[in-house]
């Protein structure tokens, strides 16, 4: 089993930046891919962004290429999430998964984490 803990959600205005973080621990060769999934309020879970803990490759989703970007510290089994320019529609519990195959289906994640709060006011 592998075991996430985020950390680093909370209130930012719009246009302002936050970094969330994603520790990993436990069984590691479940965990070959990372993604940061959000869920806001009525709404499905969405795939936000992944990277693989080997080679270069990383995966957005239309709604924030540009804006966040997904990157990992090997040595800190720590994956991170830096989000710029923020906008209201950003609102939403992000959660880190780890999965053996990249994805961008939720489904192919087999370990997450708790979610953390991101709020963004207009």
């Amino acid at each position: 089993q592998v075991l996430l803990v985020e950390s680093g959600g909370g209130l930012v205005q719009a246009g302002g930046s936050l970094r969330l973080s994603c520790t990993k621990s436990g069984r590691t060769f479940s965990s070959d891919v990372m993604g940061w999934f959000r869920q806001a309020p009525g709404k499905e879970r969405e795939f936000v962004a992944r990277i693989r803990w080997s080679g270069t490759g990383t995966d957005y989703a239309n709604s924030v290429k540009g804006r966040f970007t997904i990157s990992r510290d090997n040595a800190n089994d720590t994956v991170y999430l830096q989000m710029n320019i923020l906008k209201p529609e950003d609102t939403a519990v992000y959660y880190c998964a780890a999965g053996k195959v990249g994805s961008r289906s939720a489904t192919m994640y087999s370990s997450w984490g708790q979610g953390t709060q991101v709020t963004v006011s207009s």
